[in-house]
């Protein structure tokens, strides 16, 4: 026979062979709606009084007793309370009545189960008053408190957005909720069906900016004036430059490269990637991802616009904008430096990615074959003699340029893909940023589109790295027509709804917003917004077609590819 030493495994022992008895306490208590008829419906003894006071003595021989009170403060719920007996709320006899379950056990006073099965932890409150009643609530209303965070939290309740359990708890997805949601949640006590995690409660959740005072740097009047109405609508305010109420100080680093003042060591000077970062995961950035740097003055000289620096500088940032969106991480493409395109090939491009489709000049593009072959080891100490340039063809450099901008066209879309389509379909923290219909309907074929291509640009350097002009071009482009036609219709007729459904979500979701200004910020976008780079696919096979039919002026009337190169026009044509 075993021995149970545990005091609390013997006061359940007891517990289980004692009858449970209700007692009533106060007629304010009795009076409550429905509460009578649920102390029938749990089939207990039920016993009414002014202050539960004469049910003391006798509860711990013959009956496990349970002190209702619809109000947890006075005189007599202090002193029942102090002697350790069961105290509970009306809303849970009415839930376990409605539930048909027994009353649970409580070693606490439990008024309502609103934060059942929750585990709470605070930071950053100071006043212990203030602690000690909002932990008494969550009791109240049957959570659990954790001194310490760990992965067992569910919520955190914050009074900063700062420190390491807030941190923690961002980087978990934990969610980070203010005082107020405590006491909102204890001022709907009375709702027996309810619950502290319903979806109109999280709108007390702890905004980016709370208790944040945001400052602006090297922004355009409008968008400053936008950066502070969005400050206000997450939870913060904002100060001109210098004020002393200031916490972050937010700095456009394209523009800012130094601060003209000094800056006092408890005010957080950050880039502007970290507001539009803390709106996107719904919380507050870590600081120090984002702190602002002055460049050094070795590395760039004061100009002016119009300068030759500045100018030159300006020339050099769109070179790497078209670098960044012909880039691609598994394909290299060859590179051909820009010509002259036609007036009419430009009609077909848009103003804003009209650099992106850039031909090329067949006197400079002579260096793309010689770069394309592999080159023999030399030990000779001696400088090589320079291979003899080749003649290249007309009909060669078109194809040439078709490859280029094909290229272009394929790293544009994996952009579309990678910077924005697969993040958006993530887990994000804090929840999607858009719904998943929206995401589809802007991204839908864009994949589709995206295979189809890459296959046609590979196949076309296979036809470059071993070229002649009895090679038939046409071919290839007829070989993918078919996918085109399955995979364009759909965008292209959608296209203004894709527009419309960008532009919607870009109001409605500010997270969405946040994020779209950050992925346009970065290189690969060359500065380029969603709906900029989503128009690429509309104007792709028209730039196509003009290509192909310059092949065909400089395709010999005799040439076998001459049929083919008017058969792949006629079915390019078909899919626009």
């Amino acid at each position: 026979m075993s021995v149970i030493n545990s005091d609390s495994n013997v006061k359940d022992i007891n517990q289980t062979a004692l009858e449970t008895r209700i007692c009533v306490v106060s007629d304010d208590t009795a009076n409550y709606d429905g509460l009578n008829q649920a102390l029938q419906e749990l089939e207990c003894t039920v016993v009414y009084s002014t202050n539960g006071l004469e049910y003391i003595d006798d509860a711990a021989d013959k009956y496990d007793t349970v002190f209702v009170f619809n109000n947890f403060e006075g005189r007599d719920y202090d002193c029942l309370h102090k002697m350790d007996h069961r105290i509970m709320g009306p809303p849970v006899i009415l839930k376990c009545a409605n539930s048909k379950e027994p009353l649970p056990y409580n070693t606490r006073p439990l008024y309502c189960t609103l934060m059942s099965q929750l585990i709470i932890c605070f930071t950053g409150f100071r006043n212990k008053a203030e602690i000690t009643r909002l932990v008494n609530l969550v009791h109240h209303m049957g959570g659990s408190i954790r001194k310490d965070f760990s992965t067992r939290v569910t919520h955190l309740v914050a009074n900063t957005t700062n420190g390491n359990k807030y941190r923690t708890a961002v980087s978990l997805g934990t969610p980070v909720m203010t005082e107020q949601w405590v006491h909102q949640a204890w001022s709907t006590r009375h709702d027996s069906t309810g619950s502290a995690i319903d979806e109109d409660m999280m709108q007390y959740k702890m905004m980016p900016f709370f208790c944040c005072c945001l400052s602006f740097m090297g922004f355009s009047d409008e968008e400053q004036k936008h950066m502070e109405e969005v400050t206000q609508m997450q939870g913060g305010s904002s100060a001109p430059v210098g004020d002393k109420s200031c916490t972050h100080l937010v700095i456009d680093d394209v523009t800012v490269k130094d601060l003209p003042f000094e800056c006092n060591g408890k005010i957080h000077i950050v880039k502007s990637e970290w507001f539009w970062g803390s709106i996107q995961m719904a919380a507050c950035a870590d600081e120090t991802m984002y702190r602002f740097t002055k460049v050094d003055s070795s590395d760039h000289k004061t100009s002016t616009p119009g300068t030759p620096v500045a100018r030159s500088r300006k020339r050099r940032r769109l070179r790497e904008s078209i670098a960044a969106l012909s880039k691609e991480s598994e394909h290299e493409s060859p590179h051909v430096p820009p010509r002259k395109r036609r007036s009419s090939d430009m009609g077909m491009l848009s103003m804003s990615g009209s650099f992106l489709d850039a031909s090329h000049t067949p006197d400079s593009s002579i260096t793309l074959r010689t770069a394309c072959t592999p080159q023999s080891v030399d030990t000779a100490p001696t400088t090589p003699p320079a291979p003899p340039k080749r003649i290249i063809s007309k009909r060669e450099h078109i194809a040439m340029e078709l490859l280029q901008t094909e290229s272009n066209y394929v790293g544009i879309l994996h952009t579309i893909i990678k910077v924005f389509k697969e993040p958006l379909e993530q887990n994000q923290t804090g929840g999607p940023l858009i719904p998943a219909e929206d995401i589809k309907t802007i991204f839908g074929s864009i994949p589709i589109i995206y295979e189809v291509h890459m296959k046609l640009k590979e196949d076309l350097s296979e036809l470059l790295a071993d070229y002649s002009d009895d090679k038939s071009i046409g071919e290839i482009i007829l070989r993918h027509s078919s996918g085109m036609m399955k995979a364009y219709p759909q965008f292209v007729n959608y296209f203004e709804m894709t527009k419309e459904t960008v532009n919607k979500c870009d109001k409605q979701f500010p997270r969405f917003h946040a994020f779209l200004k950050i992925c346009q910020s970065k290189p690969e976008c060359g500065r380029q917004t969603l709906c900029e780079l989503l128009i690429r696919p509309v104007q792709r096979l028209p730039s196509m077609i003009l290509l192909l039919q310059d092949l065909l002026k400089r395709t010999d009337s005799s040439s076998p590819d001459l049929e083919q190169v008017e058969k792949s026009i006629t079915a390019v044509k078909e899919v626009t």
